[in-house]
């Protein structure tokens, strides 16, 4: 199935220059999501995973599924506050800035073999804090997996560097 053809291209948003890849387009049409779920399963069926790792907002979407399907466990990824019981947390660089990630304490027994799921993989600047909080949490990062990729802007790169490796369904090029 092309994907490609079911996410939106929303040229200068937000800001001039960007061009945003919207997924709800993809959510949308139930053929489309569906093969998006299935191909993943496809790919990390029988790695043994314990934990899905899903980053907010949209990482959720794709990874709470997966999770259903491979009979594991679904760890949410948030920005600071958003998460109710005790988390350990990252600060990262942003651009202009630093953000934060947070999970929960309890949310990963050692060694778990994790997958970390995001719906877009540009800069790599979060899936990096994430992968990185997951390994402070004494879990192993097997990979991180896309819907999206935008492979201008050297994710995949920053997240080898780091040591994970990626994957993902479809790139697009600019950003």
């Amino acid at each position: 199935m092309d994907i490609a053809a079911l996410i939106r291209t929303i040229p200068d948003h937000p800001s001039p220059g960007i061009l945003f890849r919207d997924i709800t387009t993809l959510l949308k049409d139930a053929g489309g999501f569906a093969w998006t779920i299935e191909a993943l399963v496809e790919r990390y069926r029988g790695q043994s995973l314990t934990k899905i790792a899903g980053v907010e907002s949209r990482g959720f979407m794709f990874g709470a599924p997966l999770a259903v399907a491979l009979g594991a466990g679904f760890v949410p990824i948030r920005k600071t506050g958003k998460l109710p019981a005790s988390t350990i947390g990252l600060d990262y660089a942003l651009e202009y800035g630093t953000d934060r990630l947070e999970m929960h304490t309890d949310a990963l027994q050692p060694s778990e073999r994790i997958l970390l799921v995001d719906d877009l993989l540009a800069t790599g600047g979060t899936a990096r804090a994430a992968a990185q909080l997951l390994s402070q949490a004494g879990g192993e990062v097997i990979e991180a997996a896309f819907v999206i990729e935008l492979p201008d802007l050297g994710g995949r790169t920053r997240l080898a560097e780091a040591g994970v490796t990626t994957f993902s369904l479809v790139s697009f090029g600019g950003h």
